[in-house]
C-alpha cells in the first residue's frame, strides 16, 4: 500500500510529516530520513487503530454511541 506524505522543514529544526489520506496522522524527525521512517511507523499505528475500531464495531453485543460536547 502506498501513501503520499507531505514533508516540510520545521521552524525549530527537523522535519514535520503529514499523511493527508489519514486524518490526523502526522509525525516528525530530526532528519528527513528519520521523519520518513517515523511516518512509516505512524501509518502502521494508525491502521492498527482502525483495525481495532473495526473489531469493536463488528461485535453485536457492543452498543456504539457518539457523544457531542460543547466546549
Amino acid at each position: 500500500m502506498n501513501f503520499n506524505v507531505v514533508l516540510e522543514e520545521a521552524e525549530e529544526g527537523g522535519f514535520n510529516v503529514i499523511v493527508p489520506a489519514l486524518d490526523g496522522c502526522f509525525t516528525q524527525g530530526d532528519t528527513e530520513k528519520e521523519a520518513l521512517e517515523n511516518a512509516k511507523e505512524a501509518i502502521l499505528c494508525y491502521l492498527e487503530g482502525l483495525e481495532k475500531l473495526n473489531q469493536i464495531y463488528s461485535k453485536p453485543q457492543y452498543k456504539i454511541h457518539q457523544l457531542s460536547l460543547a466546549i
